[in-house]
Formats: structure tokens, sequence, C-alpha cells
């Protein structure tokens, strides 16, 4: 008896994205990094005492609390959201841990989170103070 196996490969289209997502160790801070020409990283935090506390008057969404640096931005943002990256299924990346994508740098240290871009712009996130450069 003879058997046939097909594998049949199918490519993904030139405008498909790849994703990594990570959380911290204290499940405080979950991020998003995205691969491609619109990549970057976003993170969004679910405790914190806000750095930043006053909203853009056009913002009617949630605001204060999601980060954003893309691969060619002069400086990370805050976003003006109604959806989350907040997924309690992706990896925990370690204290000490780094995790990259694109271009695109986090690291994991008991005091936050950083991402960069290849500039070295990006932010750093703590329970008790985010920081954009």
């Amino acid at each position: 008896m003879r058997v046939l196996i097909v594998l049949c490969l199918l490519a993904a289209p030139a405008h498909a994205q790849q994703l990594l997502g990570f959380q911290s160790p204290s499940g405080n801070i979950f991020c998003m990094l995205i691969d491609g020409a619109d990549g970057g990283a976003r993170c969004d935090m679910r405790d914190l005492t806000q750095t930043f506390t006053k909203a853009p008057a056009d913002c009617e969404f949630d605001w204060g609390s999601s980060f954003w640096i893309g691969l060619r931005d002069p400086k990370g943002t805050l976003g003006c959201i109604s959806d989350t990256v907040m997924d309690p299924a992706v990896q925990v990346l370690p204290y000490g841990g780094q995790i990259a994508l694109g271009g695109i740098m986090c690291d994991s240290e008991r005091t936050g989170v950083t991402c960069t871009n290849p500039a070295g712009h990006g932010f750093s996130l703590s329970r008790a103070r985010q920081q954009l450069f």
C-alpha cells in the first residue's frame, strides 16, 4: 500500500503583519509588537499613577494608559484608544529579558518596561511613572 502525503504551503500575503505579544511578570503591562512598514510597539497598563493627565480635546476614548512607538517615530506617544492589547494568554517576559520584532526592542526590568525603535526613541513604563522619549 502506498501513502501519498501532499503538503501545501501557502505564502502569507505581502501586506500580512507579524504580531508578538508579551506581558510583564506583574501582569500590569501588556505589549504587542507589530512587524512591517507601519510596525512598532504598543503597551497598555492596567494600574498606574498617570504621569500624563490632560487628554487632548479631540480624544473621546481612554487616554493616558496606552503607549506607542513606531519604527520611524521621533518620540513615543500616548494613544487615544477604545480597545486593548491586554491578553492574559501572551507570554510573560521575565525581568531582565528582552524581546524584539521588526526593529523594535522591549526590555523588562523590575522597574518597568522600556520599548525603543532603531533610533533609540520610545517609552519607559512603570506603575509610578511613564516617560516618552
